[in-house]
């Protein structure tokens, strides 16, 4: 979340919103967003798990979802996915809405 706070800039640039979302609560969210992390982007709770399943992330076993960056585009389409370690790097994402900028 740090890494996508300090490029928040490149996102902002390509006419881009990032949302983060996780499996926590909306209160230790709300703590880590704001007074932890300072984050100046919306932070989701998918406590219930409704988002991670639905877009293919959601790990049943453990009630977690594995890492992952999104890009949609205005139509609400996927233009990118980046899953893992890479989707910690916001470099790859944020290259990928500048291409959907384009379009």
């Amino acid at each position: 979340m740090t890494a996508y706070q300090a490029g928040l800039a490149k996102f902002t640039e390509s006419g881009a919103q990032v949302i983060g979302i996780s499996t926590d609560n909306s209160p230790s969210q709300g703590h880590w967003a704001k007074e932890v992390l300072k984050l100046e982007f919306p932070l989701g709770s998918d406590f219930q798990r409704t988002v991670s399943k639905a877009y293919g992330v959601l790990i049943e076993q453990s009630g977690i979802a594995n890492r992952a960056t999104f890009v949609v585009d205005a139509d609400g389409i996927i233009q990118h996915i980046e899953e893992g370690k890479t989707a910690l790097d916001p470099e790859g994402a944020a290259v990928a809405c500048a291409r959907v900028k384009k379009k």
